[in-house]
């Protein structure tokens, strides 16, 4: 089975070989791509913002039958602030890193997520991108371990690689990013720090929220706007680096100009997705450098697309993609990328 995609956005073959360093891509990159602006970077927080609390006044006084609309917003706006978060943890969003410390966490308050263990498993992802038993961004198992593994692990594995890979942001957050076992002695007092924080906050947030509105109004103004947070969150991760014939590698044969332009994906998604999400989904040029801030990514994506558009990754957003994607990439295979889980013997 190949993938149902129009032929515009597959990448082109190529004769040439991607280059063997990311050097040699940044060189290629207008200046201006790293060119922290000030005026950008707070109008960026402003629209989120305001966008944020758009969603919130849409779930309170409008009719109850415009909620769904109401929550997808919302939940997409919120989005946006972790995206400028993201910004922040990457530096690349203010040159001073007290400002970037400070902005993150009050950015991801709202969704209880601790700053500093999300940046540092982050950057975790962008060194070993794609890399078996390194990446931590949807690593595909290999077949000896999705059959040596417990029933229930595996069930729970295939849900999250099939059609319930929209909770795998949730399990991600909570699995990873509380556990301080998680991070070096070194990096274990920041960890701490924003987990405190971040636990702080809900302890005040909820029950204040539970006193003035009761469960329908947690349910309502916070879990299902944070629901639909986590399903983009998925979605994007996924959508990524993730398709039958992008393969993730050995760390003896990974290379890492090779993994961050052919093995990153750019995906055009509804323009109001982008606008609110601050287009992360130009994701090619943040793998090549997570020093571009959000607001320069398109300008760097057409640098590359003139540069080394023969490599590029292209597909637009749709449910067959993101069929084929859970139907198909399921467990990692050194020839064809991907096997799915219909190809192994019946369990």
């Amino acid at each position: 089975m190949t993938l149902s995609l129009p032929p515009l956005f597959l990448a082109q073959h190529d004769t040439q070989p991607p280059p063997d360093n990311l050097s040699t891509i940044l060189k290629t990159l207008p200046r201006q791509c790293f060119e922290k602006n000030r005026r950008q970077a707070w109008i960026s927080v402003l629209v989120s913002v305001f966008s944020v609390a758009l969603g919130y006044a849409a779930i309170t006084f409008l009719p109850s039958f415009l909620l769904p609309f109401s929550w997808i917003w919302t939940g997409t706006a919120l989005t946006g602030l972790f995206v400028l978060a993201h910004d922040c943890g990457h530096r690349s969003f203010a040159k001073r890193r007290w400002v970037n410390d400070w902005v993150g966490h009050l950015l991801m308050l709202p969704l209880i997520y601790p700053f500093h263990p999300w940046r540092i498993l982050h950057n975790r992802h962008h060194r070993f991108t794609n890399q078996l038993k390194q990446d931590n961004a949807w690593e595909p198992w290999t077949e000896d371990a999705f059959l040596a593994s417990v029933p229930a692990i595996r069930a729970l594995y295939r849900g999250l690689r099939g059609y319930f890979w929209w909770t795998g942001s949730i399990i991600h957050w909570l699995t990873l990013h509380f556990d301080l076992r998680q991070f070096s002695q070194p990096e274990r007092p920041k960890a701490r720090l924003s987990i405190v924080v971040c636990l702080g906050f809900a302890l005040v947030f909820f029950p204040l929220l539970f006193y003035w509105t009761g469960w329908w109004g947690v349910i309502k103004f916070w879990l299902l706007p944070w629901l639909v947070y986590h399903f983009w969150m998925s979605t994007f991760t996924l959508v990524h680096h993730t398709d039958a014939g992008i393969p993730f590698q050995p760390a003896e044969r990974w290379n890492a100009a090779t993994a961050q332009l052919t093995g990153t994906v750019h995906c055009d998604y509804p323009g109001w997705v982008e606008f609110l999400c601050h287009d992360i989904n130009v994701h090619i040029p943040h793998h090549i450098s997570v020093a571009i801030p959000s607001y320069h990514l398109r300008l760097a994506q057409q640098s590359l697309e003139e540069n080394w558009g023969s490599h590029l990754q292209k597909r637009r957003f749709s449910w067959a993609l993101m069929r084929d994607i859970v139907q198909q990439c399921h467990l990692y295979h050194p020839q064809k990328a991907y096997q799915s889980f219909t190809d192994l013997e019946p369990l």
